[in-house]
């Protein structure tokens, strides 16, 4: 009796194509979370205790249009971080309540930050054997995020919780007499909010000043 002919076995290297391959240089997370973790605690630390942002006493209403502007304008500068918060959790509210626009701004935000930011400018990338320059992954992505937006309400629903944000805090700020709050008068707004998260962190001016020279 002849024994049965044997089974063929193909090697797996015969068949691996190396030009299908998919490699995207991908940086460590866990600096990428350290660094976060700092820049929030940094923030959270300049917040105002909220007690003072809800305290019913201070409330009283505006005698003019200049008047409230006025009260918004140092209510913002003295609340800037708390403010910044109020506007977050009603951005994160929407978001959490449209999940389709969630993750597609949690796609474009990852596809953005690992393909493009964290990535060094002198490493190509390469995706399934094929090398993209920093101008053609500059290009991609940004059609990919126009296409992105044209295709679904993500935009509009951003804007939407922004307005919505900004319209209570304005109401806030109109509303709340500033006169029992230590203000300082020679901080400038603007300079407030920029050093919310880049007074505590050198590397950020560096990170963000690199990623724009690659602009």
């Amino acid at each position: 009796m002849s024994s049965p002919p044997p089974i063929p076995i193909s090697s797996q290297q015969s068949s691996h194509n190396p030009q299908s391959s998919f490699t995207i240089p991908i940086p460590s997370l866990r600096p990428i979370l350290t660094r976060l973790s700092g820049l929030s605690r940094h923030a959270l630390s300049n917040s105002r205790p909220w007690t003072e942002l809800i305290d019913r006493t201070a409330f009283s209403r505006p005698g003019s249009l200049s008047e409230a502007a006025s009260r918004v304008r140092k209510n913002a500068a003295y609340f800037r971080v708390n403010y910044l918060i109020v506007v977050a959790v009603v951005l994160a509210y929407s978001l959490i309540s449209h999940p389709f626009s969630l993750l597609t701004l949690v796609t474009l935000s990852g596809a953005w930050i690992f393909l493009y930011v964290l990535r060094p400018s002198d490493q190509p990338l390469v995706i399934f054997g094929r090398t993209f320059s920093d101008t053609q992954a500059l290009f991609g992505l940004g059609l990919a995020t126009l296409i992105a937006i044209l295709l679904t309400s993500v935009l509009s629903l951003i804007l939407t919780a922004v307005m919505v944000g900004v319209v209570i805090v304005c109401a806030h700020g109109a509303f709340r007499d500033p006169e029992d709050l230590f203000l300082d008068d020679q901080q400038p707004l603007a300079s407030g909010f920029t050093s919310i998260f880049g007074g505590g962190d050198p590397s950020f001016g560096s990170a963000s000043a690199s990623v724009m020279s690659r602009v």
